[in-house]
């Protein structure tokens, strides 16, 4: 897989996460998402659901939120969330 992906989680409150990853999935309006090194640009309106992101490092890391909206362009990805369950903890 070639590149990595530089992502920001970003919610009300500020960065929840931001660092370089493997791949991203988020819970898009229409169905779920995934995000890879090298995708094409895209907007996209998020629903309810986990964010998932693989670090560079391979950890696993997750959130549950509600709503919001992802870009992607030359692999930096935005996530910005309108709520996020503070009650799950991301996965290490």
């Amino acid at each position: 897989m070639p590149g990595k992906l530089e992502v920001d989680l970003v919610g009300t409150d500020g960065t929840i996460w931001s660092g370089a990853a493997r791949s991203l999935s988020a819970p898009a309006s229409d169905g779920e998402i995934g995000i890879l090194p090298g995708h094409t640009p895209v907007l996209s309106v998020l629903g309810h659901g986990r964010v998932r992101i693989e670090t560079e490092g391979g950890a696993k890391q997750q959130w549950v939120v509600h709503g919001g909206f992802l870009s992607v362009d030359d692999d930096q990805v935005t996530v910005v969330v309108d709520g996020l369950d503070e009650t799950a903890t991301p996965a290490a």
